[in-house]
């Protein structure tokens, strides 16, 4: 049931994701967070100068799968409900229609989510996760810090940034 804490299968890895945006469009920075099975958490974050918040939560997943060895088992957990509902049910009417919404308008962001795509089909298995943000998940609790850090990163520096 999606807002629930997600169970690793054996052999996934799962991957916290989470965006921010000092303004909207503004200064913003992702984070995903890889949980190894081994109980490793590898943090890995960045930001642009100027994007959105939808950017900032396709990027945060975008860099997680980029994070795994190619054909690995992963979850990918966000609390995004844009990444979710679009990897999960958009998609496929997305490009049945050539990149049209249900209203015929064009995809926005739609480079992103050929990039994801992409990065998804690199792997054994990739399954979509959404929970409810902020209500102490310690996981996405760490990626929003993240993400906010990385945010404020990028508003200082005014152009793209990553974290070391």
């Amino acid at each position: 049931m999606p807002g629930l804490l997600p169970q690793a299968a054996p052999g996934e890895v799962l991957v916290w994701t989470d965006g921010a945006c000092q303004r909207n469009p503004g200064p913003g920075g992702w984070a995903a967070l890889v949980c190894w099975e081994d109980g490793v958490v590898e943090e890995h974050s960045g930001g642009l100068g100027y994007t959105t918040n939808n950017i900032m939560e396709m990027t945060a997943a975008l860099e997680g799968l980029r994070a795994l060895p190619g054909g690995s088992r992963a979850c990918v957990v966000t609390d995004s409900r844009y990444l979710h509902d679009g990897m999960t049910s958009w998609l496929t009417g997305w490009k049945r229609r050539n990149w049209r919404t249900a209203t015929g308008d064009p995809v926005k962001n739609r480079e992103i989510w050929v990039q994801l795509e992409a990065a998804a089909s690199e792997h054994e298995l990739v399954r979509w996760h959404w929970v409810k943000g902020h209500i102490g998940h310690a996981l996405n609790e760490r990626a929003d810090m993240l993400a906010v850090a990385a945010t404020r990163v990028a508003a200082a520096r005014g152009v793209a940034s990553a974290a070391p």
